[in-house]
């Protein structure tokens, strides 16, 4: 993968991660005075600040003119919401929750040997939905059959339940995750970094 389409965690203006974009967004995003780049130690840079610094090779546009160095995290001047997005129910989603591996047997396969199948059966009433859709190895499929785990004497590794929605999910599989994202991506960092502070706590 070219560093262009390399990826970039974009936050809002409360350092909350809300997008994953690729560095030609990115540095479109800081031109433009849309956003700012984040550094390790949380300072914030606009273009031409950024544009300063020095640059490591293997982490560098480089240009006519100069070597620029990839941002890893972007800050949004304006947005503060944190977008209402929820993981879409999808063959690929299930595969990516399930980690590839059979709900009943615990193997991990490759997706050409797994298929879906629904804990309980839509001949008994089961919905197609993420509370009721694991992955399956075809062998356990075909002896569950038509029956509930319990029906069949087969049990699930854990119960399916609707994956939580992370910046990263959209990407899932392409993307890679950079150490400079890791404090907006843990919870308890992102509260330290978001917290209000007061008078007393400067």
């Amino acid at each position: 993968m070219s560093i262009t389409n390399s990826a970039v965690l974009v936050l809002n203006r409360n350092f909350q991660p809300i997008h994953v974009t690729d560095v030609k967004r990115a540095f479109s995003l800081l031109y433009q005075g849309v956003a700012r780049a984040l550094d390790e130690q949380y300072r914030l840079y606009d273009f031409e600040d950024w544009a300063a610094l020095a640059a490591a090779e293997k982490e560098a546009i480089h240009t006519v003119s100069r070597v620029i160095r990839v941002p890893r995290v972007l800050v949004l001047a304006a947005f503060e919401k944190l977008p209402r997005m929820r993981a879409r129910f999808s063959r690929n989603n299930i595969y990516l929750r399930d980690d590839d591996t059979c709900q009943y047997c615990g193997r991990r396969l490759k997706r050409t040997q797994l298929n879906l199948d629904h804990v309980i059966p839509r001949s008994q009433g089961g919905r197609t939905c993420w509370e009721n859709v694991v992955c399956s190895c075809i062998t356990c499929n075909l002896n569950k059959g038509g029956r509930t785990p319990a029906q069949a004497g087969m049990t699930l590794l854990r119960p399916p339940a609707r994956p939580k929605w992370t910046p990263l999910s959209k990407g899932q599989g392409k993307w890679h995750a950079y150490r400079e994202w890791v404090p907006f991506l843990s919870l308890t960092d992102a509260a330290y970094w978001n917290v209000e502070l007061t008078d007393d706590s400067r």
